[in-house]
Protein backbone atom coordinates (compact mmCIF):
# COMPACT_ATOMS: atom_id res chain seq x y z
CA UNK A 1 0.00 0.00 0.00
CA UNK A 2 1.40 3.66 -0.97
CA UNK A 3 0.87 6.19 1.89
CA UNK A 4 1.09 9.73 0.43
CA UNK A 5 1.92 12.81 3.02
CA UNK A 6 0.28 12.74 6.46
CA UNK A 7 -1.57 15.34 8.03
CA UNK A 8 -2.77 14.50 11.92
CA UNK A 9 -6.34 14.61 12.00
CA UNK A 10 -8.14 17.10 14.80
CA UNK A 11 -10.07 14.81 17.83
CA UNK A 12 -12.63 16.13 20.29
CA UNK A 13 -11.66 13.89 23.07
CA UNK A 14 -11.24 14.05 26.93
CA UNK A 15 -7.73 15.32 26.63
CA UNK A 16 -5.68 17.37 23.78
CA UNK A 17 -4.29 14.43 21.64
CA UNK A 18 -0.95 14.87 20.05
CA UNK A 19 -0.28 11.67 18.24
CA UNK A 20 -3.12 10.87 16.18
CA UNK A 21 -5.01 9.22 13.17
CA UNK A 22 -3.88 10.40 10.24
CA UNK A 23 -6.16 12.67 7.36
CA UNK A 24 -6.46 12.03 4.03
CA UNK A 25 -7.04 8.39 4.51
CA UNK A 26 -10.51 6.22 4.95
CA UNK A 27 -11.25 4.94 8.34
CA UNK A 28 -13.32 1.80 8.57
CA UNK A 29 -15.15 0.15 5.91
CA UNK A 30 -15.95 1.72 2.16
CA UNK A 31 -19.83 0.08 1.84
CA UNK A 32 -22.64 0.24 4.53
CA UNK A 33 -23.63 -2.83 5.73
CA UNK A 34 -27.26 -2.00 4.45
CA UNK A 35 -25.59 -1.50 0.67
CA UNK A 36 -23.73 -4.83 1.30
CA UNK A 37 -26.95 -6.16 2.39
CA UNK A 38 -28.86 -5.25 -0.51
CA UNK A 39 -25.98 -6.52 -2.98
CA UNK A 40 -26.37 -10.53 -2.06
CA UNK A 41 -26.68 -12.57 0.80
CA UNK A 42 -24.88 -15.39 1.07
CA UNK A 43 -26.39 -17.14 3.95
CA UNK A 44 -24.31 -20.37 5.30
CA UNK A 45 -27.43 -22.58 6.27
CA UNK A 46 -27.28 -22.60 2.25
CA UNK A 47 -24.14 -24.08 1.75
CA UNK A 48 -24.53 -27.06 4.85
CA UNK A 49 -23.91 -25.47 7.73
CA UNK A 50 -25.89 -27.01 10.35
CA UNK A 51 -26.60 -25.20 13.74
CA UNK A 52 -26.50 -28.48 16.55
CA UNK A 53 -23.41 -27.52 17.96
CA UNK A 54 -21.97 -30.81 15.54
CA UNK A 55 -21.38 -29.79 11.73
CA UNK A 56 -18.41 -28.39 10.62
CA UNK A 57 -18.69 -24.68 9.70
CA UNK A 58 -15.31 -24.75 8.20
CA UNK A 59 -16.44 -25.63 4.36
CA UNK A 60 -20.03 -24.51 4.53
CA UNK A 61 -18.00 -20.36 5.35
CA UNK A 62 -15.51 -20.74 2.59
CA UNK A 63 -18.39 -22.05 0.18
CA UNK A 64 -20.20 -18.54 1.48
CA UNK A 65 -17.26 -16.46 1.38
CA UNK A 66 -16.48 -17.53 -2.13
CA UNK A 67 -19.60 -16.99 -3.40
CA UNK A 68 -19.79 -13.46 -1.76
CA UNK A 69 -16.32 -12.35 -1.87
CA UNK A 70 -17.12 -10.05 -4.20
CA UNK A 71 -19.66 -8.31 -2.37
CA UNK A 72 -22.32 -9.08 0.07
CA UNK A 73 -22.99 -10.55 3.43
CA UNK A 74 -21.65 -13.91 4.48
CA UNK A 75 -24.74 -14.22 7.19
CA UNK A 76 -23.91 -16.95 10.09
CA UNK A 77 -27.54 -17.38 11.59
CA UNK A 78 -28.41 -17.76 15.29
CA UNK A 79 -27.33 -20.72 16.88
CA UNK A 80 -24.33 -23.05 17.54
CA UNK A 81 -21.98 -23.85 14.80
CA UNK A 82 -19.18 -26.04 15.20
CA UNK A 83 -15.83 -25.35 13.70
CA UNK A 84 -13.43 -28.53 13.08
CA UNK A 85 -11.49 -26.67 10.27
CA UNK A 86 -10.23 -23.55 9.56
CA UNK A 87 -10.53 -21.12 7.24
CA UNK A 88 -8.60 -18.65 4.99
CA UNK A 89 -10.90 -15.82 3.20
CA UNK A 90 -8.21 -14.35 0.84
CA UNK A 91 -8.91 -11.35 -1.63
CA UNK A 92 -12.39 -10.39 -1.02
CA UNK A 93 -13.76 -6.88 -1.67
CA UNK A 94 -16.75 -5.44 -0.04
CA UNK A 95 -18.16 -7.68 2.02
CA UNK A 96 -19.16 -8.61 5.54
CA UNK A 97 -19.51 -11.54 7.76
CA UNK A 98 -22.89 -10.89 10.14
CA UNK A 99 -21.94 -13.36 13.07
CA UNK A 100 -25.93 -13.60 14.98
CA UNK A 101 -25.10 -17.26 16.16
CA UNK A 102 -21.98 -18.67 18.06
CA UNK A 103 -19.31 -20.70 16.86
CA UNK A 104 -17.36 -23.10 18.98
CA UNK A 105 -14.29 -24.64 18.23
CA UNK A 106 -14.21 -28.51 18.11
CA UNK A 107 -11.15 -28.79 15.41
CA UNK A 108 -7.72 -29.02 16.97
CA UNK A 109 -5.08 -27.93 14.57
CA UNK A 110 -2.71 -24.96 15.23
CA UNK A 111 -2.91 -21.74 13.37
CA UNK A 112 -5.98 -19.50 12.71
CA UNK A 113 -9.39 -20.35 12.87
CA UNK A 114 -10.33 -17.50 10.36
CA UNK A 115 -7.98 -16.00 8.31
CA UNK A 116 -8.66 -13.12 6.69
CA UNK A 117 -6.60 -11.70 4.16
CA UNK A 118 -5.10 -9.27 1.28
CA UNK A 119 -9.05 -7.74 1.15
CA UNK A 120 -10.56 -4.32 1.73
CA UNK A 121 -14.05 -3.11 2.45
CA UNK A 122 -14.99 -5.43 5.36
CA UNK A 123 -16.69 -5.78 8.07
CA UNK A 124 -16.76 -8.37 10.65
CA UNK A 125 -19.99 -7.58 13.24
CA UNK A 126 -23.17 -8.50 15.31
CA UNK A 127 -26.19 -7.14 14.01
CA UNK A 128 -27.83 -8.54 17.22
CA UNK A 129 -24.77 -7.64 19.38
CA UNK A 130 -25.34 -10.98 20.19
CA UNK A 131 -22.35 -12.72 18.00
CA UNK A 132 -19.65 -15.24 19.53
CA UNK A 133 -16.51 -17.38 19.03
CA UNK A 134 -16.28 -19.94 21.94
CA UNK A 135 -12.28 -21.13 21.31
CA UNK A 136 -12.84 -23.68 24.14
CA UNK A 137 -8.99 -22.93 25.24
CA UNK A 138 -9.29 -24.65 28.05
CA UNK A 139 -9.53 -28.01 26.98
CA UNK A 140 -5.38 -26.79 25.85
CA UNK A 141 -4.78 -25.17 29.06
CA UNK A 142 -5.58 -27.66 31.47
CA UNK A 143 -3.32 -29.82 30.03
CA UNK A 144 -0.62 -26.93 29.56
CA UNK A 145 -0.38 -26.61 25.78
CA UNK A 146 -1.69 -23.76 23.74
CA UNK A 147 -3.87 -24.34 20.47
CA UNK A 148 -5.53 -22.02 17.62
CA UNK A 149 -5.74 -18.57 17.74
CA UNK A 150 -9.24 -16.91 16.72
CA UNK A 151 -9.14 -14.18 14.32
CA UNK A 152 -6.12 -13.14 12.15
CA UNK A 153 -6.61 -10.13 9.69
CA UNK A 154 -3.20 -10.07 7.21
CA UNK A 155 -3.32 -6.83 4.90
CA UNK A 156 -6.71 -5.60 4.92
CA UNK A 157 -7.33 -2.39 4.59
CA UNK A 158 -10.55 -0.14 5.48
CA UNK A 159 -12.19 -2.56 7.60
CA UNK A 160 -14.20 -2.98 11.36
CA UNK A 161 -15.15 -4.91 13.87
CA UNK A 162 -17.75 -5.12 16.30
CA UNK A 163 -20.58 -5.89 18.27
CA UNK A 164 -19.12 -9.64 18.93
CA UNK A 165 -17.28 -11.32 21.93
CA UNK A 166 -14.07 -13.26 21.73
CA UNK A 167 -13.90 -15.88 24.15
CA UNK A 168 -11.34 -18.29 26.01
CA UNK A 169 -9.36 -18.69 23.05
CA UNK A 170 -6.28 -21.09 22.83
CA UNK A 171 -3.97 -18.69 22.45
CA UNK A 172 -4.20 -15.25 20.94
CA UNK A 173 -7.58 -13.41 20.67
CA UNK A 174 -7.76 -10.95 17.50
CA UNK A 175 -4.17 -10.16 15.45
CA UNK A 176 -4.44 -7.43 12.74
CA UNK A 177 -1.39 -7.80 10.78
CA UNK A 178 -0.34 -5.26 8.06
CA UNK A 179 -3.76 -3.67 8.31
CA UNK A 180 -4.73 -0.10 7.54
CA UNK A 181 -7.96 2.27 8.17
CA UNK A 182 -9.72 0.35 10.13
CA UNK A 183 -11.76 0.10 13.36
CA UNK A 184 -12.25 -2.10 16.66
CA UNK A 185 -15.18 -1.29 18.98
CA UNK A 186 -17.75 -2.96 20.99
CA UNK A 187 -15.73 -5.47 21.77
CA UNK A 188 -15.51 -7.92 24.72
CA UNK A 189 -12.28 -10.47 24.90
CA UNK A 190 -12.67 -12.95 28.39
CA UNK A 191 -9.60 -15.34 28.37
CA UNK A 192 -7.89 -17.80 30.90
CA UNK A 193 -5.42 -16.46 33.60
CA UNK A 194 -2.69 -17.06 32.08
CA UNK A 195 0.26 -15.58 29.44
CA UNK A 196 0.44 -16.47 26.19
CA UNK A 197 -3.39 -14.93 25.48
CA UNK A 198 -3.26 -12.23 24.41
CA UNK A 199 -6.22 -9.38 23.78
CA UNK A 200 -5.61 -7.93 20.60
CA UNK A 201 -2.39 -7.17 18.85
CA UNK A 202 -2.12 -4.92 16.49
CA UNK A 203 0.22 -3.39 14.01
CA UNK A 204 0.12 -1.53 10.34
CA UNK A 205 -0.99 2.14 9.78
CA UNK A 206 -4.31 4.24 10.65
CA UNK A 207 -6.68 1.84 13.36
CA UNK A 208 -8.74 3.03 15.64
CA UNK A 209 -9.61 0.72 18.62
CA UNK A 210 -12.13 1.92 21.38
CA UNK A 211 -14.55 0.75 23.78
CA UNK A 212 -12.99 -2.79 24.40
CA UNK A 213 -13.10 -4.80 27.14
CA UNK A 214 -10.43 -7.48 27.69
CA UNK A 215 -10.00 -10.12 30.50
CA UNK A 216 -6.58 -12.57 30.13
CA UNK A 217 -3.61 -12.81 31.67
CA UNK A 218 -1.35 -10.91 28.96
CA UNK A 219 -1.16 -7.80 27.02
CA UNK A 220 -4.77 -6.40 26.59
CA UNK A 221 -3.71 -4.29 23.30
CA UNK A 222 -0.63 -3.94 22.48
CA UNK A 223 2.01 -3.41 20.08
CA UNK A 224 0.40 -0.17 17.80
CA UNK A 225 3.42 0.64 15.10
CA UNK A 226 2.20 4.08 13.24
CA UNK A 227 -1.05 6.58 13.67
CA UNK A 228 -3.17 4.38 15.90
CA UNK A 229 -5.49 6.25 19.03
CA UNK A 230 -6.69 3.53 21.28
CA UNK A 231 -9.17 4.96 23.97
CA UNK A 232 -11.68 3.68 26.46
CA UNK A 233 -10.06 0.03 26.88
CA UNK A 234 -11.12 -1.71 30.05
CA UNK A 235 -8.46 -4.19 30.92
CA UNK A 236 -10.39 -6.04 33.81
CA UNK A 237 -7.84 -8.67 35.85
CA UNK A 238 -5.86 -8.47 32.68
CA UNK A 239 -2.06 -8.23 31.52
CA UNK A 240 -2.69 -4.99 30.84
CA UNK A 241 -1.41 -2.76 27.77
CA UNK A 242 1.92 -2.54 25.96
CA UNK A 243 4.05 -1.82 23.36
CA UNK A 244 7.09 -4.48 23.18
CA UNK A 245 8.41 -6.57 23.36
CA UNK A 246 10.82 -4.70 21.14
CA UNK A 247 14.09 -5.77 19.13
CA UNK A 248 15.93 -4.49 15.96
CA UNK A 249 14.13 -1.80 13.31
CA UNK A 250 11.73 -1.04 16.13
CA UNK A 251 9.97 1.98 14.15
CA UNK A 252 6.73 2.75 16.08
CA UNK A 253 5.28 6.23 16.16
CA UNK A 254 2.04 8.70 16.81
CA UNK A 255 0.41 6.96 19.29
CA UNK A 256 -1.78 7.79 21.36
CA UNK A 257 -3.55 5.62 24.37
CA UNK A 258 -6.49 7.50 26.04
CA UNK A 259 -8.97 6.56 28.60
CA UNK A 260 -7.79 3.44 29.80
CA UNK A 261 -8.55 1.57 32.93
CA UNK A 262 -7.09 -0.82 34.28
CA UNK A 263 -8.20 -3.44 37.10
CA UNK A 264 -6.02 -5.94 39.48
CA UNK A 265 -3.47 -6.35 36.18
CA UNK A 266 0.24 -7.12 35.46
CA UNK A 267 0.65 -3.32 34.28
CA UNK A 268 -1.38 -0.07 33.22
CA UNK A 269 1.80 0.29 30.58
CA UNK A 270 4.65 -0.82 29.94
CA UNK A 271 6.94 -0.46 27.04
CA UNK A 272 9.63 -3.17 27.07
CA UNK A 273 13.00 -3.97 25.26
CA UNK A 274 16.37 -5.73 26.16
CA UNK A 275 18.98 -4.14 22.91
CA UNK A 276 18.08 -3.80 19.90
CA UNK A 277 17.33 -0.70 17.73
CA UNK A 278 15.29 2.06 16.19
CA UNK A 279 12.83 4.34 18.14
CA UNK A 280 9.72 4.79 19.61
CA UNK A 281 8.67 8.19 19.41
CA UNK A 282 5.49 10.71 19.18
CA UNK A 283 3.25 8.90 21.56
CA UNK A 284 0.88 9.91 24.20
CA UNK A 285 -0.50 7.86 27.24
CA UNK A 286 -3.24 10.28 28.40
CA UNK A 287 -6.16 9.59 31.31
CA UNK A 288 -5.09 6.58 32.61
CA UNK A 289 -7.38 4.76 35.82
CA UNK A 290 -5.92 2.08 37.47
CA UNK A 291 -6.43 -0.12 40.77
CA UNK A 292 -4.01 -2.76 42.34
CA UNK A 293 -2.40 -3.40 39.23
CA UNK A 294 1.30 -4.78 39.87
CA UNK A 295 3.25 -2.39 37.47
CA UNK A 296 1.85 1.11 36.77
CA UNK A 297 4.03 2.93 34.38
CA UNK A 298 6.81 0.94 32.96
CA UNK A 299 9.99 1.76 30.59
CA UNK A 300 12.31 -1.48 30.70
CA UNK A 301 14.57 -1.44 28.81
CA UNK A 302 16.40 -4.53 29.35
CA UNK A 303 12.87 -6.79 29.86
CA UNK A 304 14.72 -9.82 30.76
CA UNK A 305 11.83 -11.82 29.62
CA UNK A 306 12.77 -10.64 26.35
CA UNK A 307 16.60 -12.49 24.45
CA UNK A 308 18.70 -10.09 24.44
CA UNK A 309 18.80 -7.92 20.76
CA UNK A 310 21.78 -6.81 18.93
CA UNK A 311 21.97 -3.10 18.85
CA UNK A 312 22.67 0.02 21.59
CA UNK A 313 19.00 -0.01 22.84
CA UNK A 314 15.76 1.42 21.65
CA UNK A 315 15.18 5.01 22.08
CA UNK A 316 12.34 6.18 23.60
CA UNK A 317 11.99 10.00 22.89
CA UNK A 318 8.66 12.31 23.69
CA UNK A 319 6.29 10.35 24.58
CA UNK A 320 3.99 12.22 26.96
CA UNK A 321 2.08 10.57 30.30
CA UNK A 322 -0.50 12.63 31.71
CA UNK A 323 -3.15 12.20 33.91
CA UNK A 324 -3.02 9.00 35.99
CA UNK A 325 -4.65 8.23 39.03
CA UNK A 326 -5.09 5.29 41.32
CA UNK A 327 -3.29 2.56 42.94
CA UNK A 328 -0.76 0.24 42.84
CA UNK A 329 -0.58 -3.17 44.90
CA UNK A 330 3.06 -3.04 46.57
CA UNK A 331 4.70 0.66 45.88
CA UNK A 332 7.87 -0.83 47.82
CA UNK A 333 7.68 -3.88 45.64
CA UNK A 334 7.14 -2.21 42.66
CA UNK A 335 6.92 1.62 42.16
CA UNK A 336 4.25 3.17 40.21
CA UNK A 337 7.01 5.17 37.93
CA UNK A 338 10.04 3.24 36.48
CA UNK A 339 11.60 4.56 33.45
CA UNK A 340 14.94 2.37 33.00
CA UNK A 341 16.29 3.56 29.88
CA UNK A 342 19.48 1.53 27.58
CA UNK A 343 22.94 3.03 28.54
CA UNK A 344 24.20 3.19 24.97
CA UNK A 345 20.70 5.20 24.41
CA UNK A 346 18.92 7.04 27.02
CA UNK A 347 15.53 8.34 26.77
CA UNK A 348 14.49 11.83 25.91
CA UNK A 349 11.86 14.18 25.75
CA UNK A 350 9.85 12.05 27.82
CA UNK A 351 7.55 14.09 30.43
CA UNK A 352 5.33 12.79 33.17
CA UNK A 353 2.51 15.48 34.92
CA UNK A 354 -0.68 14.92 36.59
CA UNK A 355 0.45 11.97 38.02
CA UNK A 356 -1.16 10.43 41.73
CA UNK A 357 -0.88 7.07 42.65
CA UNK A 358 -0.44 5.46 45.83
CA UNK A 359 -0.03 2.32 46.56
CA UNK A 360 -2.38 -0.38 48.40
CA UNK A 361 -0.03 -2.11 50.99
CA UNK A 362 2.13 -0.43 52.69
CA UNK A 363 3.04 3.35 53.36
CA UNK A 364 5.52 4.57 51.18
CA UNK A 365 6.55 4.09 47.21
CA UNK A 366 8.97 4.97 45.02
CA UNK A 367 10.15 6.02 41.71
CA UNK A 368 13.04 4.87 39.84
CA UNK A 369 15.03 6.02 36.57
CA UNK A 370 17.73 5.60 34.81
CA UNK A 371 19.22 6.78 31.68
CA UNK A 372 16.11 8.77 31.34
CA UNK A 373 15.54 12.54 30.56
CA UNK A 374 12.79 14.60 30.66
CA UNK A 375 10.10 16.35 32.98
CA UNK A 376 8.66 14.85 36.19
CA UNK A 377 8.83 11.83 38.63
CA UNK A 378 12.78 10.83 39.14
CA UNK A 379 13.49 12.10 34.94
CA UNK A 380 16.63 14.23 34.86
CA UNK A 381 16.32 17.61 33.20
CA UNK A 382 18.36 19.21 30.83
CA UNK A 383 20.04 18.78 27.13
CA UNK A 384 22.86 16.49 28.10
CA UNK A 385 20.43 12.69 27.81
CA UNK A 386 23.80 11.00 28.83
CA UNK A 387 23.50 7.83 30.90
CA UNK A 388 23.68 7.84 34.34
CA UNK A 389 23.03 5.70 37.00
CA UNK A 390 19.71 4.53 38.69
CA UNK A 391 18.41 7.26 41.06
CA UNK A 392 15.51 6.40 43.21
CA UNK A 393 13.26 8.99 45.05
CA UNK A 394 10.54 7.86 47.75
CA UNK A 395 7.13 9.03 48.62
CA UNK A 396 5.81 8.65 52.03
CA UNK A 397 2.46 10.11 51.54
CA UNK A 398 -0.69 9.52 48.95
CA UNK A 399 -0.43 12.14 46.81
CA UNK A 400 -3.47 14.93 46.38
CA UNK A 401 -6.37 13.56 43.84
CA UNK A 402 -5.06 9.71 43.55
CA UNK A 403 -8.41 8.50 44.24
CA UNK A 404 -10.23 7.45 41.07
CA UNK A 405 -13.41 5.86 39.87
CA UNK A 406 -14.07 2.01 39.63
CA UNK A 407 -16.33 0.03 37.08
CA UNK A 408 -18.97 -1.69 38.12
CA UNK A 409 -18.00 -4.92 36.33
CA UNK A 410 -14.47 -5.26 38.00
CA UNK A 411 -13.71 -9.26 38.46
CA UNK A 412 -13.08 -10.50 41.57
CA UNK A 413 -10.34 -13.13 40.53
CA UNK A 414 -8.85 -14.25 37.21
CA UNK A 415 -10.79 -16.43 34.93
CA UNK A 416 -9.75 -20.00 35.06
CA UNK A 417 -8.16 -22.35 32.66
CA UNK A 418 -9.47 -25.76 33.81
CA UNK A 419 -13.04 -25.09 33.21
CA UNK A 420 -15.21 -23.10 30.00
CA UNK A 421 -15.53 -19.52 30.61
CA UNK A 422 -18.71 -18.22 29.61
CA UNK A 423 -19.69 -16.17 26.80
CA UNK A 424 -20.43 -12.69 27.66
CA UNK A 425 -22.92 -9.41 26.63
CA UNK A 426 -21.33 -6.79 24.65
CA UNK A 427 -21.00 -3.45 27.64
CA UNK A 428 -22.22 -0.77 27.15
CA UNK A 429 -19.47 1.29 29.12
CA UNK A 430 -15.56 1.06 28.80
CA UNK A 431 -14.37 3.60 31.16
CA UNK A 432 -15.75 5.35 33.82
CA UNK A 433 -18.25 8.23 33.20
CA UNK A 434 -17.26 8.04 29.04
CA UNK A 435 -19.87 7.26 26.50
CA UNK A 436 -19.09 4.95 23.89
CA UNK A 437 -17.99 6.70 20.90
CA UNK A 438 -20.62 4.16 18.74
CA UNK A 439 -23.64 2.50 20.41
CA UNK A 440 -24.33 -1.12 20.26
CA UNK A 441 -25.47 -2.64 16.53
CA UNK A 442 -28.90 -3.89 18.93
CA UNK A 443 -29.50 -2.19 21.59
Amino acid sequence: MLFKSIVLAAFSLAAPIAAQLATGYQLGPLTTSDAKWAVKVCDVTKYGAVADGVTDLGPPLLAAFNACKTGGVINIPLGTFAMATWVTLDDGVAFAINLEGTIIRTGTAGGHMIIIENSSDFELYSSRSSGAIQGYGYQFHSQGIYGPRLIRLISVEYFSIHDIALVDSPAFHLILADCTGGEVYNLIIRGGNEGGLDGIDVWGFNIYIHDVEVTNKDECVTNPSNHMLIENIYCNWSGGSAIGSLGTDTDISKITYNNIYTWSSNQMFMLKSNGGNGTVSDCVFSNFIGHSNAYSLYIDAYWTSETLQAGDGVLYTDLTFSNWKGTCANGVTRGPIMAICPTGQPCDGITISDFAMWTDSGSSEYYKCENAWGNGACLKGGSAHTAYAITTSTVTAAPSGYSAATMPSDLASGLGITVSIAIPTVPTTFFPGATPATARAYP
